[in-house]
């Protein structure tokens, strides 16, 4: 067993691990969310491309805007990373649905393992639903 210090010293470097993790998904999706209530160029040139009408821009922005302040909130962090894990799956599909080049793609996975990483890291109850081994 270890001394008591070392576990707690352990657990303060998964708990800020976990929270830089989670800060860094959290600001790459409010970026995105940003993008999409601005209507910036990029992403009103990018919806009909991807086979969406340009009208679901604001709407989308806005489900990812709600999505990551129930992730941010740490008493419903574990639905919040669910419903994100559900809208970057279908950001995912829909990308590689219309074949996009395999760099873009890419970012929608890795979003979700920087949240559920960041998660797993921060909140014990889910590091013990699912434990790993040593």
């Amino acid at each position: 067993m270890q001394p008591e210090t070392q576990r707690v010293a352990q657990s303060r470097a998964g708990l800020w691990a976990g929270r830089v993790l989670s800060a860094l998904g959290v600001l790459f999706l409010l970026m995105d969310a940003t993008m999409k209530l601005l209507k910036v160029q990029p992403v009103l040139d990018t919806f009909p491309k991807i086979g969406w009408p340009v009208s679901l821009v604001t709407p989308l922005g806005i489900l990812l805007l709600l999505c990551v302040m129930v992730y941010v909130i740490p008493q419903t962090s574990l639905l919040g990373a669910v419903l994100l894990t559900g809208y970057l799956g279908g950001a995912l599909a829909t990308h590689l649905r219309i074949g996009d080049p395999l760099f873009s793609p890419i970012l929608f996975p890795t979003y979700i393992a920087l949240l559920w990483g960041g998660l797993f890291l921060r909140e014990q109850r889910l590091q013990a639903l699912l434990p790993l081994r040593r």
